[in-house]
Order: C-alpha cells, then sequence, then structure tokens
C-alpha cells in the first residue's frame, strides 16, 4: 500500500553528488517504517507495502470531536467498481481485496457501532462484530466496549432473530425502527436479547434521529456499511459526514446498485478529498463533509 494524497513530507535535498530530491542515493530523513519517512527514493507512504494495524487506524482516525463524545460523527464505508456496481451477484465480496478488508476491519476496530440496513443483513449474512486483540488495548484506553455494536435499521423488523447476530452478540444489537412497528415483532427481537430503539413516528427510521438516538446510547464513533439504500436515506438527510470509498479495478456491468440510491438531493451535496491510499490497483479514498 501506498499514500498517494496528501504528500506532507518532502524528500531530503539533492545530495553534493547531484541526486535530484527523492532519487536513489537521498539521505534518510526520517525513521524508516514511519509515515512520511524517507527510505532512499522518497516518503515511506510512497513506497508500495503492507502497512501496519497502527499505521492503518492513524490514517483512519475519527476526529476528536467524536472521540470526546462531544457529537456524532456518522462514517461510510463502501466499495464500488469502475463502472460504478456497488455488489456483484447481491454481495460486496467479489468486489473487493485483502487490502480492503483489512481497511474494513480497521474501520470497525474504532467504530462505537456500526449501522446497517436489514436487507444487507439479509443478503451479507451478517454476524456480530468481533473483539480483536490488535486493538483491545485502544479501545480500552478510548472507553470503547470490546467490540462495535451492531446496529440494524429495519421498518419492518423482518429479520431472523435466531441468528447469532441477535443472540450471541459481544456486545448487544440494537434495532432501530419507527413508532408503528409491529409490537409482537418488537417483543421478539427483545426477547432475542435486541435492544429495540424507537427513531421514526411512523412506519419507518428518521435518520438524523437514528444517528442522534445512537450517540444517546453512547455511540458518536458511527460507521455505516449501507447498504446502498440505507447510505442513500442517509446522504438524503445530510447526516452523512465522511465517506471511505474503495475503487475496485473491476468492471461489472450489469444492473448492480450504485453505493447509494434512494431519494434525490436538491442540489448535490460536495465532500473535499481526505485522503488517497493504493494497493494492487485498488484506490482507497476518504472524503468529508466540504
Amino acid at each position: 500500500m501506498r499514500r498517494l494524497f496528501p504528500v506532507t513530507d518532502e524528500t531530503a535535498a539533492p545530495t553534493p553528488g547531484g541526486d535530484a530530491p527523492g532519487a536513489a542515493g537521498a539521505t534518510e530523513a526520517r525513521g524508516a517504517g514511519e509515515p512520511g519517512a524517507v527510505t532512499g527514493r522518497g516518503p515511506a507512504d510512497l513506497v508500495d507495502r503492507q502497512w501496519t494495524l497502527d499505521e492503518l487506524a492513524a490514517a483512519y482516525a475519527y476526529p476528536e470531536s467524536a472521540v470526546s463524545g462531544r457529537e456524532p460523527w456518522l462514517r461510510g464505508n463502501m466499495v464500488s467498481t469502475l463502472d460504478g456496481a456497488a455488489q456483484h451477484e447481491g454481495r460486496s465480496q467479489p468486489i473487493s481485496s485483502a487490502a480492503d478488508m483489512r481497511i474494513f476491519g480497521t474501520l470497525r476496530a474504532l467504530a462505537d457501532v456500526v449501522l446497517v440496513g436489514a436487507e444487507t443483513v439479509r443478503q451479507e449474512g451478517y454476524r456480530p462484530a468481533r473483539a480483536r486483540a490488535e486493538f483491545a488495548a485502544a479501545r480500552e484506553a478510548s472507553g470503547q466496549a470490546p467490540a462495535p455494536a451492531i446496529a440494524v435499521v429495519s421498518a419492518s423488523l423482518d429479520l431472523d432473530f435466531s441468528l447469532p447476530l441477535f443472540t450471541a452478540p459481544l456486545v448487544p444489537t440494537l434495532v432501530l425502527t419507527g413508532a408503528a412497528a409491529a409490537p409482537e415483532r418488537i417483543a421478539a427481537a427483545e426477547k432475542a436479547g435486541a435492544r429495540v430503539v424507537v427513531a421514526g413516528d411512523g412506519a419507518g427510521v428518521d435518520p438524523e434521529r437514528a444517528v442522534r438516538a445512537l450517540a444517546e446510547h453512547g455511540h458518536t464513533r458511527v460507521l455505516t456499511e449501507g447498504g446502498p439504500r440505507l447510505l442513500g436515506q442517509l446522504v438524503a438527510a445530510g447526516v452523512l459526514d465522511e465517506l471511505c470509498l474503495t475503487l475496485s479495478p473491476m468492471l461489472a456491468a450489469g444492473d448492480a446498485q450504485r453505493i447509494a440510491q434512494g431519494p434525490s438531493v436538491a442540489v448535490p451535496r460536495r465532500f473535499e478529498l481526505v485522503s488517497l491510499l493504493e494497493e494492487a490497483g485498488f484506490l482507497f479514498s476518504r472524503y468529508r463533509r466540504s
């Protein structure tokens, strides 16, 4: 993996022999292995190598406002092919990669809660988030549970509550629904061990209210993994703060969904590029609300 943007460190000054900055022979400016280190031809971030989990965690750290719990920060994480497909045959795994999955795991390890739509739970076979030893100390130091909670958005509560996601999570799963949800389905969710959170006055869930409800439960570092319909609702409601988008060097054609579908916005929302990483042709971008 290598960093394409931003480039924050200058390469070393030319040597007396006339080597240009970044050329072979340039002197080492920082310790090898550090982000931004100069290792002969340029900053180490520009050298294709496997980043450590600590480096990935630093690259994707939440802003201080979310860490301190002053306000929620909603981050989306999605993958898309070159021709805009967010899935292949209903699943995102075929268009992913090992590096994408490392980032996927890191983003989960940084989050308090993972917000996901009911259809994605059904299609992707969602399981509870697991505790990872590599992030245990950092999560404990920041006051987080051993693993992020999963929060499922569902108006109908048409979910299989016998699945481990509901019956055996390390951290209780939340189910976000509307006030008009069927009482018997609410009872089934609670009997399985899920915590039902009402985040809408009707049958559906209000995105802004959902994010606020998660914050009220102590979950201010929010990660959504979609699917496209949920992400589209979050975008239309104006509550998405950040998008981490993996661009897969694949073409899928067909009629697969885009990363976000649903109601349109009056004016397209502008986000700014924060960082761009690359590995094996996959681009890992991070955009924030302008």
